[in-house]
């Protein structure tokens, strides 16, 4: 009879999931005291972060709250995570997405207090989430020396089921250079940020134009589609490999490229030369390879807590190329195979390695290959990916 396994892929980043979601009414005791915004357009990712002073102004705790995300932006949003905040150290709070009668097309998140919220008490709370493809290129093709500009549209104020009693926005940008941005008052520009507010008063639900065009050179790389194979042998020793399709989508390409134009210009505006890799630090026989063979162009560096994989493809990535390639690598199993002393083990791996700064994963698929005549059983992952796909094989 085969030992059980059971299986635990830990993501990097927490993410939301097509998931069936429980009906919850708005507690209208609740008050956003006070909101302090980041909106973070600095790379090909948004950030959104959210600093929220809760006030329960009714006669009895609350024990959560909700958090709404406008349709637009639900389009775009691949994570969501809150913490709140304390003298000893930040702690990571429940979050579960419900359906709000309310908001029929956006998207609504229940986060669980730490401890329920007292009468007239205060707790403070950040929010973050992330949004990708969220930034669109305008214009949408750009010739090879032209400088990357793309578009923001969001909402200018907290979109929230309760009264907001003072908030500002504060948005950072890659660059100084602005083309538009929205002028509602009060506002302010300093460099790369834009400051809006403080804005008093607002009603649950308040929306307003929030749209910026501006500079922004930074990588625009997205693993359109990703296949990891993670093998567990009899001999102590687990084989990873992942297959990339990695795609530039910032502003397309116009006309032919010039490869004695890119040789003079060593730091290419929006295209991408190379990009880092991170893998576990016990990586051993680490390849690199695309359709035509290795990359001898690669460098792989030892360091204490990771190895680091510098990878240049054979041609700089422009807007709207693609590139295609294979990783691999080995490491012990006994870093990532715990057993409970008996004939059960749990296999514990993060879902998906360091890729590259912002990541963003479309669609992913894990195939886990384990040792003849295992007993499976799952637990459901989290990553920061469109489609989630998990294939499990027995050897033969």
């Amino acid at each position: 009879m085969g030992s059980k396994i059971a299986l635990v892929l830990c993501s990097l980043m927490s993410c939301v999931l097509l998931v069936s979601c429980e009906g919850v009414s708005v507690e209208a005791n609740l008050v956003n005291k006070d909101v302090q915004r980041k909106v973070d357009l600095t790379s090909s990712l948004v950030k959104i972060s959210s600093a929220i002073t809760l006030e329960n102004a009714g006669k009895s705790s609350i024990g959560y709250f909700l958090y709404t995300v406008e349709a637009d932006s639900a389009q775009s949003l691949a994570s969501v995570a809150a913490v709140v905040e304390s003298k000893e150290d930040d702690t990571s709070l429940k979050v579960s997405p419900v359906a709000l009668s309310a908001v029929k097309e956006g998207a609504v998140f229940k986060v669980t207090l730490a401890s329920p919220l007292a009468v007239g008490k205060t707790v403070k709370v950040t929010v973050t989430t992330s949004h990708s493809h969220a930034l669109q290129p305008f214009p949408a093709e750009i010739k090879q020396a032209e400088k990357q500009l793309v578009r923001y549209h969001g909402n200018l104020y907290f979109y929230s089921p309760y009264k907001t009693t003072a908030q500002k926005t504060v948005v950072s940008l890659a660059s100084s250079a602005v083309e538009s941005y929205t002028k509602t008052k009060p506002n302010s520009k300093s460099d790369s940020t834009i400051t809006y507010g403080p804005f008093e008063n607002k009603e649950p639900f308040t929306s307003g134009e929030l749209d910026v065009h501006y500079e922004n050179n930074t990588p625009f790389l997205a693993v359109s589609k990703m296949m990891r194979v993670i093998e567990v042998s009899h001999w102590g020793n687990i084989a990873v490999e992942e297959t990339y399709d990695v795609r530039h989508t910032g502003a397309k390409l116009k006309g032919p490229f010039s490869r004695y134009d890119y040789q003079r210009q060593p730091n290419p505006l929006s295209a991408v030369k190379s990009f880092k890799t991170v893998l576990p630090a016990s990586a051993a026989d680490v390849y690199y390879r695309d359709e035509i063979g290795n990359i001898s162009t690669s460098n792989l560096k030892e360091m204490d807590d990771a190895v680091e994989l510098e990878l240049r493809p054979r041609f700089p990535l422009y807007g709207g190329w693609k590139t295609h390639y294979v990783i691999g690598y080995n490491v012990p199993s006994y870093q990532y195979l715990w057993t409970d002393g008996g004939s059960n083990f749990a296999l514990k791996m993060p879902f998906v390695d360091h890729i590259f700064d912002n990541q963003v994963v479309d669609e992913m698929t894990v195939k886990i290959i384990l040792p003849e005549g295992s007993n499976v059983s799952i637990v459901k992952p989290q990553v920061l990916c469109k489609t989630i796909c998990i294939t499990l094989f027995l050897q033969a």
